[in-house]
């Protein structure tokens, strides 16, 4: 009896599902769902019942309908191109699992109903878009503590060797001369990088701007594996992503640094462009924005930060961002090649939609 008290409650003797309960409204009136005539009524209906379920303590019957609102919504997502997708479909979505994950977490079960659920939030928060001020991701923060007490293993000392070595054998950097490097400032003032670089679109070397982050002496594949190891995340699977093998798949970071960054696999697994910060709001906490971010059009919200994470010989094919980038290298390094918009048509952009921004030729 005293294991199962354990097995429910989060440090400090709170069970785990009042402490979700604390989360949300009162009462199902103050759930307010907020949605657009854009979403079909009758999902609308079986949204507001799976609330009325899950408030009147029907929890069952609330999962059964927390998983059709998901089922439907998710095809919906799935439909067309992404950036086609209307945000109160995301919207539903992210109900759905958030439903979904209190009915599972209101009685956990066995030792795989508390990562199930952390999944479903995980994708709650890929998918869907904010609801509740950002409610899935304070969710997700204490279904991580509930399990922050499993630990990965560290890799045995030859597999780190091992990896050490084929690091080294793949670590190889182009050979080009001085003159054709980037430049390196310390630390230049807002004005003069303004000036001298943001304005006549000179690429340039910040050192010294990182330096004093957290991440700087903190991370490590361990570090990781213990802060979101349980996470789920997008990764993207093959060389490059022009290449027609090329995939994504959704995975925990466990799993994809026990086989892609750890071990030997065939092909090359890259978690790529994702906004891990935003997803894991506890590795934020160990960056920082640069000033020189506030010298950009936008505003501060408008900053979108996302990682990259990924072994020796991943390629990111020669592109065009739509917006201007700081890369702040935390471990490892990394070789780039830019060339002046000027030359954009001798690089021979692709001429479909889906890659007018990457090069055909590199």
């Amino acid at each position: 009896m005293q294991h199962s008290t354990h097995q429910t409650e989060l440090a400090g003797k709170i069970p785990l599902r009042d402490a979700l309960r604390a989360l949300l409204p009162r009462t199902k009136e103050e759930m307010k769902l907020d949605l657009s005539e854009r979403v079909d009524r009758s999902i609308v209906t079986l949204l507001k019942q799976a609330t009325d379920l899950f408030y009147g303590g029907r929890v069952s019957e609330c999962l059964e309908a927390s998983d059709a609102v998901c089922d439907y919504s998710w095809e919906k997502l799935n439909t067309g191109a992404w950036q086609d997708v209307d945000k109160d479909w995301r919207r539903v979505y992210a109900f759905g699992c958030l439903l979904k994950v209190l009915c599972l977490c209101e009685a956990p079960g066995d030792a795989a109903t508390m990562p199930a659920a952390l999944k479903v939030c995980d994708m709650g928060l890929l998918m869907g878009a904010a609801i509740l001020e950002d409610i899935l991701i304070k969710v997700a923060a204490i279904l991580q503590k509930y399990l922050s007490g499993k630990r990965p293993s560290p890799a045995p000392a030859q597999e780190q060797h091992s990896i050490k070595k084929a690091r080294k054998e793949h670590a190889s950097v182009p050979d080009m001369s001085s003159e054709r490097a980037v430049p390196r400032l310390h630390c230049p003032s807002l004005q003069y990088f303004r000036e001298h670089h943001l304005v006549p679109e000179r690429p340039v070397i910040l050192e010294g701007v990182a330096t004093h982050w957290p991440c700087m002496k903190k991370w490590s594949v361990q570090y990781i594996q213990e802060i979101a190891g349980c996470r789920t995340v997008p990764v993207e699977l093959g060389s490059r992503y022009t290449d027609e093998e090329w995939s994504q798949r959704l995975m925990t970071v466990n799993e994809f640094i026990s086989k892609y960054i750890l071990g030997e696999p065939k092909d090359i697994g890259y978690l790529a462009q994702h906004q891990l910060f935003d997803q894991i709001p506890e590795l934020k906490q160990d960056i920082s924005v640069p000033d020189y971010c506030c010298l950009g059009d936008g505003e501060d919200e408008d900053i979108t930060i996302n990682a990259w994470f990924g072994p020796p010989g991943t390629v990111s094919p020669l592109h065009q961002d739509p917006q201007q980038n700081f890369l702040a290298q935390v471990i490892g390094r990394k070789y780039i090649r830019l060339y002046s918009p000027r030359e954009s048509e001798a690089l021979y952009p692709h001429s479909t939609h889906l890659l007018h921004n990457t090069s055909q030729v590199c």
